[in-house]
């Protein structure tokens, strides 16, 4: 209920009671009912404190850094009709399509908005076939951001930059994807988005946590048929790995995938180490080499047939 600075035309009081509820402006001095069918033009939702209207107050759409203007632009659809729906005349619509064509222009005018347009499009594709969610879309496209604002794109492919702070945002944020994944999508070779993603990190200041190989476990025993015995197994192996140093100056998919086959073999349910590889996404000799080094510092005993 509020308080309003109207008069009552019955006995010309000020004192008038708003009900929300019941969308009624009452007179408190008198009791008349001035107003039955009272618009509340508030929101639609409630806050209990301070924070939580802060954070539900709206004034239309979301920004979206996904999108080269944010969002902050009128778009012109493809459908060529009017309010009713009714399809318009042909000239109307050649006048459309010329609109069109010249709004498109006109919203991407400088170099700059021709990079964000090509880039958060390839950055879409590539975390669409990657499976990532749309909070990490986000934070990857404002990493773009603010490599253009820092000059960092200067002399490299828009691809090698976008799929290393795709790459950077998987690691920040604890999501199991390997650089050979990245690599293979987008099509730029391995070594260059390495690169670009030290300058980036380095540039930008950004506190990347090393690769915890744990993360991985699932995906390589999901792609084996391994139990979830396995996958406990496996982790817990990984766990005595960290706690031994062992994951320092390796790659954690290579120490993943080997945890995953020593937890195979002593689980009785055991996959070739080909196999292994094939699901990882790396060679026989580096699951075979970090094998040795789990079984010799973990000291572990495995039946003499798996080796």
């Amino acid at each position: 209920m509020g308080v309003s600075e109207e008069v009552c035309p019955e006995c010309r009081s000020t004192k008038l009671t708003r009900d929300y509820e019941l969308g009624e402006i009452t007179c408190g001095q008198c009791g008349l009912v001035i107003s039955e069918s009272m618009m509340d033009s508030g929101p639609e939702w409630r806050a209990f404190d301070s924070q939580q209207a802060k954070e539900r107050a709206r004034g239309g759409a979301p920004l979206s850094y996904m999108r080269p203007n944010k969002g902050l632009v009128t778009e012109i659809d493809q459908y060529n009709r009017d309010i009713r729906g009714a399809r318009l005349p042909s000239k109307k619509q050649a006048q459309f399509y010329r609109m069109r064509k010249w709004h498109k222009r006109a919203s991407i005018a400088s170099s700059t908005e021709r990079n964000l347009a090509i880039a958060l499009s390839e950055l879409n594709r590539i975390a669409s076939y990657l499976g990532l969610p749309e909070s990490i879309r986000e934070a990857a496209a404002l990493t773009y951001r603010k490599c253009i604002e820092k000059g960092l794109i200067r002399g490299r492919l828009i691809e090698s930059i976008v799929s290393a702070v795709i790459y950077a945002k998987c690691r920040e944020y604890g999501i199991p994807r390997t650089l050979n994944e990245i690599a293979q999508i987008s099509g730029v070779k391995k070594k260059e988005i390495g690169r670009a993603y030290r300058n980036i990190s380095s540039e930008l200041g950004m506190k990347i946590p090393l690769a915890d190989p744990s993360y991985y476990v699932p995906r390589f025993t999901a792609a084996l048929g391994l139990s979830g015995k396995v996958q406990e197994k496996a982790i817990n192996l990984m766990k005595k790995a960290t706690k031994k140093h062992l994951i320092s100056g390796r790659g954690p998919t290579g120490l993943a995938a080997a945890a995953v086959y020593t937890a195979s073999v002593l689980c009785n349910e055991q996959r070739t180490q080909k196999e292994v590889a094939d699901a990882a996404g790396i060679t026989e000799v580096t699951i075979r080499n970090r094998y040795k080094e789990l079984k010799r510092e973990l000291s572990i005993r495995v039946p003499a047939a798996a080796g």
